[in-house]
């Protein structure tokens, strides 16, 4: 690889790892490659300190084990807390938000202490969310309907430092009433999507590569089935 390779971080996929999410690092290596990048994906297991020099980062769901063991980890090797305070794009699936806020609580009762990344605290809902979600996105640069496929527990709250990713028009969300689905905090994107997520949402996944380039805009790419696929699924 050369030193202009772009280097896509797949946090912990050994514990947060259940739900395919893993699927978006190969999203953002095809998109890269497409468009005549050098990418590779780096994968930092339980074995791994994390490291800060990566340009993107993202991390999938997992149950409430997995959870904890992925918490502990990130506490003990904070690069990718370090990498978005220099303004390195992450990407949090489902359980993944929940372990960067402030804390959780689990299932069985317990509250975790979070990794802190997010302004934001989750408790167990009383009924499971499953099924399609689509929400209108809050943030500059994303126009699309957002589409994924929820399924969680989870009853996210927002702190004052953190916003909505989008505005839910189907499915249930954070869950706590507000309308809304996911959190942005500064370089740190937050969504229950499943799907996974980039693979349905290409306008998301390239928001993340502008900024893991350091670019404004990037070639489009004409990929009919993905449109198909987007418009299938935000049919059901």
């Amino acid at each position: 690889m050369s030193e202009s390779t772009v280097r896509i971080g797949l946090v912990l996929p050994d514990v947060m790892g259940t739900y395919g999410d893993g699927g978006n690092a190969v999203v953002l290596r095809q998109r890269l490659r497409m468009r005549g990048y050098d990418a590779e994906i780096v994968e930092i297991t339980l074995n791994d300190p994390v490291p800060d020099s990566l340009d993107v980062y993202l991390l999938g769901g997992a149950e409430d084990s997995a959870q904890r063991l992925a918490t502990r980890h990130l506490q003990r090797y904070p690069g990718m807390q370090a990498a978005a305070e220099r303004g390195a794009p992450v990407l949090a699936i489902c359980a993944a938000i929940q372990v960067l806020g402030h804390w959780y609580e689990t299932s069985g009762g317990e509250r975790v202490d979070g990794v802190g990344m997010f302004d934001l605290t989750t408790s167990p809902r009383a009924e499971r969310a499953i099924g399609e979600v689509a929400t209108v996105p809050l943030i500059p640069g994303l126009s699309e309907l957002l589409t994924g496929f929820e399924n969680h527990r989870g009853g996210t709250t927002l702190g004052p430092d953190a916003t909505g990713l989008a505005r839910v028009t189907r499915g249930v969300g954070n869950g706590v009433g507000d309308g809304l689905e996911g959190v942005v905090q500064g370089s740190v994107i937050g969504t229950y999507m499943h799907g996974p997520a980039l693979a349905r949402n290409p306008e998301l996944a390239d928001h993340l590569l502008r900024h893991a380039l350091g670019v404004g805009e990037l070639a489009p790419l004409d990929l009919p089935e993905v449109d198909q696929l987007r418009r299938e699924r935000l049919r059901v």
